[in-house]
């Protein structure tokens, strides 16, 4: 760090209370809040860590210590994930707007930041632009970073070759995951979800006896755990069979089972879908698929549908969905189309929609009615005129068909299936 303080002796030979031991005092503290906050986010303690790299990005702003500011700022991306997309989003971009304005925009610090940021394009579908950031961090990290930021590149690497049905090449960037979890004294609290979709990864490459061998080796409080439910599920499905797979996710889906990732609780029911389709059940699979529909819907989640191979039940299935419009997203990613994203150019301007009024957007193309949407958002029909009204004066539309076709031509909504 090239941020240095000195202490300086007083005029009477003592150390005293001067400036600069003011100032040592201030770095200590941004420097001890920070790995803090790290030690919490790793350890999937987010509230915590949340409230420690704000207060330690505070301070640091406020005794001019950009880069203790850029650190915590970093990380915060990860550590507000639990609590708002959005907002997760909005600090990753803030952090990498302020590492640029000093220089550090290829420096191991920012790393956080990219990757989280990277993992939130990724999950939204938009997995080239992700691909990009996570090059950056990837390269930023070849030589230094911490364990725990190592390993969440290597996971959040794993996802695009996962999604696009490149199972070696996930399983590669897993494998190196665990390899750097090894290394690391502490158990990080990603541990679940590396190896649970290690697992999920290996059945879906026929490899069953490694899947269940690695099951094996865990303890029963692991094995409890939401993801790796999950991740056993997938094996039964591999194995044909779709009855030991639903008892698998049993504890997913009411609730039971402690979860790491907010992706679980989408994945699982999507598992459930595949697992009532093999069983001949159409009514428990649409209702399955909507349940993993309503989930992803406020975050725009695309991953899960692309992941588990179950993007194929949303063509199959004859059923009237509330979620059209994420239907299309989902079916345009898979098929090599990019999603419309938040940060993509548009062809003219618009005032900014509150994330409250994109989510109404999104339910225009459908056939709901007003009060429909108001029972899906569960909130008051009042509340969606007012959104609606409020759309069509930022888009600058005078009826539902209006604001459609501009949110379209803004990159708002999907363009639809041709």
């Amino acid at each position: 760090m090239s941020e240095r303080v000195a202490v300086v002796v007083g005029a009477g030979g003592d150390l005293g209370l001067a400036t600069t031991e003011i100032a040592l005092a201030g770095d200590l503290r941004a420097l001890a809040l920070l790995n803090l906050g790290v030690t919490e986010a790793w350890s999937l303690r987010l509230d915590d860590s949340e409230r420690h790299l704000l207060e330690g990005a505070a301070l640091a702003h406020d005794i001019g210590r950009p880069y203790l500011e850029v650190a915590c700022l970093a990380h915060l991306g990860f550590a507000s994930g639990n609590r708002s997309f959005t907002l997760a989003r909005r600090r990753c971009e803030q952090a990498l707007a302020l590492a640029d304005r000093y220089g550090w925009g290829a420096e191991a610090v920012i790393v956080p930041a990219q990757v989280s940021f990277a993992g939130m394009l990724i999950f939204a579908g938009e997995f080239d632009h992700g691909e990009r950031w996570l090059e950056r961090a990837r390269h930023a990290t070849r030589s230094e970073g911490e364990p725990g930021v190592r390993l969440l590149v290597h996971l959040m690497s794993a996802m695009v070759p996962a999604a696009r049905g490149q199972h070696h090449d996930a399983l590669a960037e897993l494998t190196a995951a665990e390899q750097v979890q090894t290394h690391m004294r502490g158990e990080h609290g990603l541990w679940s979800q590396v190896t649970a979709w290690t697992v999920a990864t290996q059945a879906r490459l026929g490899m069953v006896e490694q899947a269940r061998a690695t099951l094996a080796a865990l303890d029963e409080r692991r094995a409890a755990t939401g993801e790796i439910r999950t991740a056993a599920a997938v094996i039964r499905l591999a194995e044909q069979d779709p009855a030991g797979a639903r008892r698998e996710l049993r504890p997913v889906l009411d609730g039971t089972a402690p979860l790491t990732s907010f992706l679980t609780p989408i994945e699982a029911r999507l598992l459930d879908a595949l697992a009532c389709r093999d069983l001949g059940d159409e009514h428990a699979t649409a209702t399955a698929v909507e349940q993993a529909l309503h989930l992803a819907e406020p975050d725009r989640m695309i991953l899960p549908f692309a992941m588990t191979g179950a993007w194929e039940l949303l063509e199959t299935l004859q059923q009237r969905t509330s979620h059209a419009a994420l239907v299309s997203d989902i079916l345009d990613v898979v098929r090599g189309h990019t999603p419309a994203g938040p940060d993509r150019p548009a062809t003219g301007p618009a005032e900014n929609l509150s994330p409250s009024e994109l989510r109404v957007l999104r339910y225009l193309p459908t056939n709901l009615t007003r009060p429909e949407i108001a029972t899906e958002l569960s909130v008051s029909l009042n509340t969606v005129n007012t959104h609606i009204r409020r759309i069509y004066a930022k888009l600058g539309a005078g009826d539902r068909s209006s604001a459609v076709q501009r949110g379209r031509e803004l990159r708002l909504l999907s363009n639809g299936r041709g």
